[in-house]
């Protein structure tokens, strides 16, 4: 199933990106897989920390990187050197690639693998034209008609009648 974003893009600038993302979340809903399990969890306002469960899985076996503005993690299968038969597999160690779209001005500032857990760490960077910024509030001086038709300059206060 796929929507037509074209009655929105023909109004609208710079969305093309929400379009796309979309598109790809409704295309890819019924191949989606739950391997490998993930949180993703807000440690704060800005702060996000995506955790993964990757059991025998060491840091040469997977791949995590920034590419048109999602994040990228790979798994290679590992390749244990095991020379016994396997009678029950219950731990999956299969390749993978899971996609995590991004929000503008964000950056990944670091990921580590402790105990089978691989924890990214993501930061949303607002650049200092976007953070809210206050605007002060000035008095000034104007002219004003008097009944006279002479133009005169007067202090104009607000709250106040001049």
């Amino acid at each position: 199933m796929s929507y037509d974003f074209a009655p929105l893009l023909r109004s609208a600038i710079g969305f093309d990106r929400l379009a796309r993302l979309v598109d790809d979340a409704v295309s890819n809903a019924p191949t989606h897989t739950s391997y490998p399990p993930y949180n993703i969890e807000k440690a704060s306002d800005d702060v996000y920390r995506v955790t993964m469960a990757l059991a025998g899985f060491g840091p040469e076996d997977v791949e995590v990187y920034l590419a048109d503005n999602q994040l990228i993690i790979k798994g290679n299968a590992p390749r244990h050197g095991r020379t016994g038969e396997i009678l029950h597999r219950g731990i999956a160690t299969r390749a993978f690639e899971r996609r995590f779209a991004l929000a503008d001005h964000i950056e990944i500032s670091g990921a580590e693998l402790v105990n089978g857990l691989l924890i990214i760490s993501v930061q949303q960077m607002k650049p200092e034209a976007l953070k809210p910024r206050r605007i002060p509030v000035t008095f000034g001086t104007t002219t004003r008609q008097v009944d006279t038709g002479v133009t005169e300059e007067c202090d104009i206060a607000i709250g106040h009648a001049a």
